[in-house]
């Protein structure tokens, strides 16, 4: 979680930018960003997805990051199905694979809502 945070957080300084704008750029508050920053939070993948741009970050670039995507060397990339998400059955990652972005984006965000609830459930 912290080495998100850390690697969000450099990535602002070094555009240059004060949590303050980036919440303006993305619409997501300088409180919980600030958090992000620190690792004290994990970002969704909707909060992912709005700081992606103002940070110059490829979406799928920072869901892999994230541990949201699998990451696949070039060669892989190419045998197995793009987007694969981190934990999923082979057949399950196939199958949303051949979906359309949007599909596979909305089913990630569904697992990181699933996930986190089920992290408050252990504790």
């Amino acid at each position: 979680m912290k080495h998100l945070g850390r690697i969000i957080k450099q990535r602002r300084t070094a555009m240059r930018l004060t949590l303050r704008e980036l919440a303006t750029a993305s619409g997501i508050s300088a409180s919980h960003l600030g958090r992000i920053d620190k690792g004290e939070r994990f970002p969704s993948a909707y909060v992912l997805r709005r700081i992606a741009k103002p940070l110059a970050f490829d979406e799928n670039e920072l869901f892999t990051l994230a541990g949201f995507l699998s990451p696949t060397p070039a060669e892989e990339a190419k045998r197995k199905p793009r987007g694969t998400v981190l934990g999923l059955d082979p057949y399950v990652a196939k199958v949303l694979a051949e979906e359309p972005l949007e599909v596979q984006r909305a089913v990630i965000g569904i697992l990181a809502i699933l996930k986190s609830l089920a992290r408050r459930m252990v504790r």
